[in-house]
């Protein structure tokens, strides 16, 4: 079935290419062999490349995209109120959203560079997974999976940073500045009601929002450490240093837990634990999960396909 599918895929980019020939066969010889150069140089690595691997190129694609929304002025109010998630708003689709969503280039380039590598790992760890499946339910493509676990771990990571800050940091917030204006020189009424309004503007003033892919990665990351323990990683700014992916994660996860204890604010920490959580959660449960929904799944489709033992 994988097999068939890289088929159509070959026959799609090959059309691909006869439609681009035939638009530019009206300019010069010279554009025409500069625009069919650059598109084998696309389309030959897609077509080489893993299901899991093309589907991280595709993600990648549409965080691009939302990234380059934020170029626009006029689409910065649209993108801080639809695409970045305060705990604060009331809106809850943008924990979705905000996944998707990266302001400045750097962000967007660690987050597709580490997705590509360790996405791709993730995708390779669920195809063995259901190699491995008991129940014969074999798939046709692993991408659905992976987008499944890739969203869902994005939503898990926004959701426990959701949590610690509505539920931990700002209450806590509102007590330390209402507590401090309450302490100047004014009636007890007047200064018990101006301390309430005075710490809650503040304390929201001081929540910012977060976006980002930062969550689903730490995901993919850990669910890649714990698959593959004899794997090694190279530091970013080190290339040619090279670690154990399990101690990569530990110290990725140790640098968060103590930006949690310190409060340090420069990174969504919460986000990121949330995320490393998931991954070692999914590694431990999730095919078996996958599994199990598909066979409800097919049982609801076709009532009559599958029969428990008896």
């Amino acid at each position: 079935m994988r097999r068939a599918r890289v088929y159509e895929l070959g026959k799609e980019l090959q059309a691909g290419l006869i439609k681009l020939r035939s638009i530019v066969s009206q300019y010069p010889h010279t554009l025409e062999a500069v625009a069919t150069w650059c598109y084998v140089q696309i389309a030959q690595p897609v077509l080489d490349a893993t299901e899991g691997r093309r589907a991280c190129w595709a993600i990648g694609v549409l965080n691009t995209a939302v990234w380059v929304l934020w170029r626009f002025p006029r689409m910065q109010p649209m993108m801080n109120r639809h695409f970045t998630h305060n705990p604060l708003s009331g809106r809850s689709y943008t924990m979705l959203t905000s996944v998707f969503s990266h302001e400045s280039l750097l962000h967007l380039l660690c987050n597709s560079l580490a997705l590509a590598g360790f996405g791709s790992a993730a995708c390779h760890y669920l195809t063995q997974a259901q190699a491995e499946n008991p129940n014969g339910i074999r798939e046709a493509s692993v991408k659905w999976h992976f987008i499944g676990f890739y969203i869902s771990a994005g939503i898990f990571a926004s959701l426990v940073s959701h949590v610690a800050v509505a539920r931990f940091l700002y209450p806590k917030l509102v007590k330390r500045l209402a507590s401090s204006s309450a302490k100047a020189p004014s009636a007890v009424s007047v200064a018990s009601v101006a301390a309430a309004n005075t710490g809650k503007n503040t304390a929201r003033s001081a929540i910012s929002s977060s976006l980002g892919a930062s969550g689903a990665v730490y995901a993919c990351l850990t669910i890649t450490a714990l698959a593959f323990p004899d794997t090694e990683v190279a530091l970013l700014f080190l290339p040619t240093f090279l670690i154990p992916t399990a101690w990569g994660v530990g110290g990725l996860v140790t640098l968060d837990i103590i930006g949690v204890l310190r409060g340090w604010k420069i990174l969504d920490h919460w986000a990121h634990l949330g995320g490393a959580a998931f991954g070692a959660w999914y590694y431990l449960c999730g095919p078996k999960l996958w599994n199990e929904l598909r066979l409800v799944n097919s049982a609801v489709a076709s009532p009559g396909t599958l029969k428990k033992d008896s």
